[in-house]
């Protein structure tokens, strides 16, 4: 009889101790567990369907992999029966051997094929849900990615999206080839002989069952771990970041801060020093299962030969029918997690089709229109607009700004200015009313013919990280030399660019950070005058600036908003003064209408805010021109 030998290299995984995160539910995930409804299942399917013909390439792979998986375990006994036979020549021998070197490599050279296929489908298959998953969020209204936090949509398109790779290989490919191996395994198993056949299946159990368990109460100190290890770094991170670092320093909070990362610390260590002692004395049970499993097939199975019950059984059969035994253990492992694999890969899918969707409520019309904007009057007829499930954010707003007007918006932060503007590009969608441009309402408009006729410089100026002239070819791609510095030097931004050592290409950072405030702002006004728009539409962020910065600003805006129909939300008094028209809002409602002067008079609210924000301007740039405040 041969020495019992350890199970394959490629067998050995599962005797460690298994189950971790993916063997088991969080409470979380089986609260929040998808209904496996026939809809989603379909919908899942519908991605895999371009692909079938592949796929079946696979499963066909896969079985021919089964059946070949089986081969050697079966030489292995025919050369167990072959060396105790004294018959046997050395030529028999050699050509088991051979025959059996020959299998294994069929076996690792369509393993290979269908690994290499599998991973096409699954990249295939990312590939398109990714572009899918982008078109449609660059569809979304701008309320959605006002109300949605960016890392849950980063999530969205990289991590979930992902793990659909995972979900291909675990719920589909590795499923079939388990069920395939375990089906054959047990075929032969019976065949070769039942009553062996029974002992290996009733002692899997008792491999695998203690796996799971210890498995079980690892997994929670993992977890437990990794909540502590979280926490330790959270403390890292608020207290050796820049600010936190100053002000543990200013506050003299070393020793405290050190104490309490020094507790979070033990308490770290100490779960894991559990986590590491859970398995130490099961590795030692399991091992003495592991051997006794094969001892106990090799005693029924003597017992037979020896007793002669059956003449027909070989030490070979025996042989085979450990390593058949040893063969299953992965599978059934692995199968006994599916419902766990099942649920979460469900629960994938259900938050990509939760994005997915996600109705788009701005898109083209059935019929786009593109009127002549040779003359573009803009006018609001009571507009009412809310946020979804939010109060109403606009009250029944009516006006009109003429064609090649400028008419300035004035009011309180959270009045609802920003809303107005926002709905003429149709960031937004009237809840009623509507919002026309040269007579049409916005929503006949074809979309991206409105929008590149309207041009904007909003508070937050957003640039690319890329070079300055890539930012302003963002604009209009086709744009010459002569275009691109006439528009800067509209903007009043040539003069910096030409100082700068790699001037139009240098780059601005993230967001333009290597830029100031000013020069940033400059740089999109330069983008917006390169766009060359019918309608302007501004939101001056120019109160945190600087006065120079300010006043170079508000020069271009000035060259910029001749002979354009514009409508701006003011923040400066000569941007007021200028306005042919000025709107005061607030609460969502335009309370008084009128100029500098006659609301001067006759609006308390406007007033007030000439008194708090625009008076407060003018006294600053008098006191700066008069040297009372340093330059």
């Amino acid at each position: 009889m041969r020495p019992m030998a350890p199970p394959p290299a490629g067998m050995r995984g599962p005797m460690h101790i298994g189950g971790g995160p993916r063997g088991f539910l969080t409470e979380e995930e089986k609260q929040a567990r998808p209904k496996a409804s026939k809809a989603l299942l379909l919908r899942i399917l519908g991605y895999l369907k371009p692909y079938k013909w592949q796929f079946l390439l696979v499963f066909f792979a896969l079985i021919v992999s089964a059946v070949l998986g089986l081969f050697p375990a079966i030489i292995t006994g025919k050369i167990v029966d072959a060396i105790i036979a004294e018959d046997t020549g050395l030529g028999v021998l050699l050509r088991l051997v051979v025959l059996a070197f020959l299998v294994l490599a069929a076996a690792q050279i369509i393993s290979v094929l269908e690994q290499y296929i599998n991973s096409w489908i699954s990249q295939k298959i990312i590939f398109d849900m990714r572009n899918q998953m982008y078109d449609h969020l660059q569809r979304m209204p701008h309320a959605f990615f006002t109300n949605e936090k960016q890392g849950d949509i980063i999530t969205r398109m990289n991590s979930d999206i992902n793990g659909v790779s995972s979900v291909i290989s675990v719920m589909l490919t590795s499923t079939v080839s388990n069920i395939l191996t375990v089906a054959t395994c047990v075929f032969y198993l019976f065949y070769t002989d039942w009553r062996l056949a029974i002992v290996g299946l009733i002692v899997l159990p008792l491999l695998i069952m203690p796996t799971k368990m210890v498995g079980k109460k690892r997994w929670e100190l993992v977890s437990l771990s990794q909540e502590k290890q979280d926490e330790l770094n959270q403390h890292v991170d608020e207290t050796l970041s820049v600010s936190g670092s100053m002000l543990v320093k200013l506050f003299t909070k070393e020793q405290t801060e050190y104490q309490k990362f020094r507790d979070i610390n033990n308490e770290a260590t100490n779960i894991t020093i559990q986590e590491q002692r859970a398995g130490s004395w099961f590795h030692v049970f399991l091992g003495m299962f592991i051997q006794i499993a094969p001892l106990l097939i090799y005693f029924v199975g003597g017992f037979l030969i020896i007793s002669k019950v059956d003449t027909g059984l070989t030490v070979g059969d025996i042989s085979v029918v450990v390593a058949l035994v040893n063969r299953l253990y992965q599978p059934v492992r692995t199968l006994l997690d599916l419902q766990v694999d099942f649920v979460r890969s469900l629960a994938l899918f259900s938050r990509i089709f939760e994005y997915f969707d996600r109705k788009i409520e701005i898109e083209n019309p059935e019929n786009p229109q593109k009127p002549d904007l040779a003359v573009c009057d803009i006018a609001f007829h009571d507009v009412h607009f809310s946020y979804e499930h939010s109060k109403e954010i606009l009250k029944g707003v009516s006006f009109t700004v003429p064609s090649g007007s400028m008419v300035a918006i004035v009011g309180a932060s959270g009045a609802g200015k920003s809303t107005i503007i926002g709905m003429i590009p149709r960031l937004y969608d009237v809840t009623s009313g509507s919002v026309t441009v040269a007579g049409t309402d916005v929503r006949d408009f074809d979309l991206a013919y409105l929008r590149t006729n309207i041009g904007m410089v909003t508070q937050d100026t957003y640039l690319f990280n890329g070079t300055i002239l890539e930012n302003l070819l963002y604009a209009k791609p086709e744009a010459d030399r002569e275009e691109i510095e006439n528009a800067c030097k509209v903007a009043n931004i040539y003069d910096f660019i030409m100082q700068l050592p790699l001037g139009f290409d240098t780059v601005v950072g993230n967001r333009g950070l290597k830029l100031s405030g000013g020069e940033k702002q400059r740089v999109s006004i330069a983008r917006v005058v390169l766009k060359d728009p019918k309608i302007l539409i501004l939101d001056e962020a120019t109160s945190s600036l600087d006065s120079i910065s300010e006043n170079l600003i508000q020069s271009a805006l000035n060259s910029v908003m001749l002979g354009r129909t514009s409508l701006v939300i003011a923040h400066r008094l000569s941007t007021v003064i200028a306005a042919d028209n000025i709107m005061v809002m607030e609460n969502g409602v335009i309370t008084e209408t009128g100029t500098h002067g006659e609301l001067l008079e006759v609006s308390p609210k406007y007033r007030e805010l000439y008194e708090t924000q625009f008076k407060r301007v003018i006294d600053f740039e008098k006191n700066y021109t008069m040297g009372k405040i340093p330059h």
